[in-house]
Order: structure tokens, then C-alpha cells, then sequence
């Protein structure tokens, strides 16, 4: 059996319960060594076996699970694995293979960034969306989702795997739509030890970035939920009539 299992944002303890208890459980463990706190390996058993996925192509990962067939393996990917953690083509080999496999949702870094931020994605009369996307690199971005079309909707957007591609960036939100004015904040390992947060503009977000020395590793949140207005919630309005309060 394999547990994909999401390591959460960072600091060890944001891990879920059931995320825990597998890695304890594991008789073989591999991990995104780029990315997953190593503090996380302290919870398996002394006699695991471990792999770092940092050093492995796909085809090593996938014949390390075929040899462990039968065994309790953990392949343990950074914050919650649905989001950019490349498993849909683990799980289509593990099929093929008729190994069984299940997935432990993780706490991901979009909302590790939030909590440090103190921020609300979702503030009313501001925004109800929240973009998660990239930048094109040497990973394509199909035309459709490019930076300049999602702007447009001048939604929340948390940027992920562009922290090197600020100045782009920062051209490309403003000629899709968002103001030069635009609140902005990254977010350097969020919940890490090493934290970092910057707050800036879309105009000042690559002299922000460079000056700070952040090139990777960084969230980059856009938008007017990180800025002072906004209405109260409806949901509390002692006017408001709800199932529980008349």
C-alpha cells in the first residue's frame, strides 16, 4: 500500500494527525528532499527506509514502491500533494501496476501563507476567489491561464514556483488588469523557522524581491485582501436570518 501523504506547509507540527501516524507506521518512505521539512523524518521508525525523491527520476521513485509491494510506503510530498505535487502520474503507474494507493491531505503553503499573513482570502465586497496559479517557465502554462487573462478578474491570486520571475511578473499583472498599486506579499517558507514576509506593491515587487535576496522558495500573494477595506460579514449580522438564529 502507498500513502501519498501531504507533509503540510512546513513546521513539523502542522502535519495532520493520520499524516503522522503513517510515517510512524512506514516500512519505506520516500520525500521531496527540495522541499519537505527533514525535521519530518524524525517521526519515522529507526528501521525505515528512506529516499530522498530530490536525486530520483520518476521511473526510480515508482520502482522503489514495485519493490517494496506488500510493505507500508509513504511517499511523502510537500504541503498538500493534489496542489503541483506531480502525483496524478505516480498514481496512473501505481494502476498500472495494480498497487493499491490512497491519499492524506496536507495543509498547503497557500494557507500556511494566510495564517502568517493574519489575512483572509475571502473578504467581502473585495474578492470570493482565490487564484492559485504559476508563471510559465520551463513548465508551459496553457495560453488560456496566462498571468494577463487571470488578472483580469482582479481576484485573490497566490502565485506559486515564480519567486525568480518577479520583474515578468510584475509587468504581467499590471497589464492584465491589477493597479501599480496593488497590495502584495511574499511569503519566503512560510511557518519555517526561516520565514520571511514582504510586503510590497505589483509595482515594487521585483526591487522588493531582489533587495530581500528572495528568488525561490516564495509565495507571492496578490490583491486588495491585504488591504483595509472591507465589509462585515453577513453571516454575523444580527439581521441576518439563518438556520441556527432568527
Amino acid at each position: 500500500m502507498v500513502n501519498f501523504v501531504g507533509a503540510g506547509c512546513g513546521a513539523p507540527d502542522l502535519i495532520t494527525l493520520r499524516g503522522k501516524r503513517l510515517i510512524e507506521q512506514a516500512d519505506v518512505l520516500i520525500y521531496a528532499g527540495s522541499l519537505v521539512n527533514p525535521e519530518l523524518l524524525d517521526y519515522a521508525r529507526p528501521d525505515c527506509e528512506i529516499h530522498n525523491s530530490a536525486f530520483m527520476t520518476l521511473e526510480q521513485v515508482i520502482g522503489v514502491m514495485e519493490r517494496a509491494r506488500g510493505k507500508n510506503v509513504v511517499r511523502l510530498h510537500t504541503g498538500d500533494p493534489s496542489v503541483y505535487g506531480a502525483i496524478r502520474e505516480q498514481m496512473d503507474r501505481l494502476a498500472e501496476l495494480g498497487i493499491e494507493y490512497a491519499i492524506c491531505p496536507g495543509v498547503s503553503s497557500f494557507c500556511g501563507a494566510a495564517a502568517v499573513l493574519r489575512a483572509e482570502y475571502t473578504l467581502p465586497d473585495v474578492s470570493q476567489t482565490v487564484i492559485i496559479t504559476r508563471m510559465a517557465g520551463r513548465t508551459s502554462v496553457p495560453e488560456r491561464e496566462s498571468i494577463e487573462k487571470l488578472s483580469a478578474h482582479r481576484a485573490t491570486m497566490v502565485v506559486f514556483l515564480s519567486a525568480g520571475m518577479t520583474a515578468e511578473l510584475s509587468e504581467k499583472l499590471i497589464s492584465g488588469g491589477y493597479k501599480p498599486e496593488t497590495p502584495v506579499a511574499i511569503v519566503y517558507k512560510a511557518t519555517w523557522a526561516e520565514q520571511k514576509i514582504i510586503r510590497c506593491t505589483v509595482s515594487t515587487l521585483a526591487e522588493s524581491a531582489r533587495k530581500s535576496g528572495i528568488n525561490k522558495t516564495a509565495l507571492i500573494t496578490v490583491g486588495d485582501f491585504l488591504g483595509d477595506d472591507y465589509s462585515l460579514s453577513r453571516l454575523y449580522d444580527a439581521n441576518f436570518k439563518t438556520e441556527y438564529r432568527k
